[in-house]
């Protein structure tokens, strides 16, 4: 009886769990198309490579900077800086070089 009754339980809980499940169809079902639709998506494939043909080529760069600057990078505008060096712990700033204790 014990037995029946774990089986009993074990069905009904596991019956919503089913009713969950997607109904999955792993084999769809394949429409041709007919010589009317053929025809029609052939027309509409013609219109749209007569449309991209009507687009003009761009002219140039787009580039909203090139009145601006010129082509050629300026090589030697500045004069190279000298690098800093530091000189033992005198170059802390605010400061004196030795602690006192």
């Amino acid at each position: 009886m014990r037995v029946l009754s774990a089986v009993a339980v074990a069905v009904l809980l596991s019956a919503p769990a089913y009713a969950q499940m997607p109904n999955v169809n792993l084999m769809p079902e394949v429409k041709t198309k007919t010589q009317d639709e053929k025809d029609r998506d052939a027309i509409n494939d013609k219109a749209y490579k007569d449309s991209l043909s009507k687009i003009p080529d761009a002219k140039g760069s787009a580039d909203p900077w090139g009145a601006v600057r010129s082509d050629a990078p300026k090589a030697a505008a500045h004069p190279p800086a000298k690098p800093k060096t530091k000189t033992g712990s005198s170059a802390q700033p605010g400061g004196s070089a030795q602690r006192s204790q």
